[in-house]
């Protein structure tokens, strides 16, 4: 996919990550063939997804707390490996993140929408220099 298509997709500038603006419940695709290395709640992140393969790690965040992979599946590239996930949740001990309403929010989102993150030796880097 080039950058064309990235932000006819609704993302938004680099920062740790690209945004991608997408309907709750959108299927979130394997970049690359790996493993899963983590499945939770992390902060600003909220429920996230990782995948790593070498030294390159991808991370998914605001994605659906309904996990469809566990820590330790091995994927492959064009997998499903979970969705976008909803603007508020829940239940989840410690979120310290909310609304204008006060309602507990899945991280730190305004509404649902897919946090592309690509890290190479545990750095972040710009996702968008991996497109063409």
């Amino acid at each position: 996919m080039d950058i064309e298509h990235l932000l006819l997709l609704g993302a938004s500038s680099y920062h740790s990550g690209l945004d991608i603006g997408a309907p709750e419940g959108s299927k979130l695709i394997a970049v690359t063939s790996g493993t899963i290395t983590f499945t939770g709640f992390l902060g600003g992140g909220g429920y996230t997804i990782t995948l790593s393969q070498g030294n390159m790690k991808f991370t998914y965040c605001h994605v659906s707390p309904t996990y469809i992979v566990k820590k330790g599946d091995i994927v492959s590239q064009g997998d499903v490996i979970g969705y976008v996930g909803p603007k508020n949740v829940y239940g989840v001990k410690g979120n310290q993140y909310y609304d204008e309403n006060g309602n507990p929010t899945n991280g730190a989102t305004t509404g649902p929408h897919l946090h592309f993150g690509v890290r190479v030796n545990n750095n972040y880097i710009d996702p968008l220099t991996l497109f063409k």
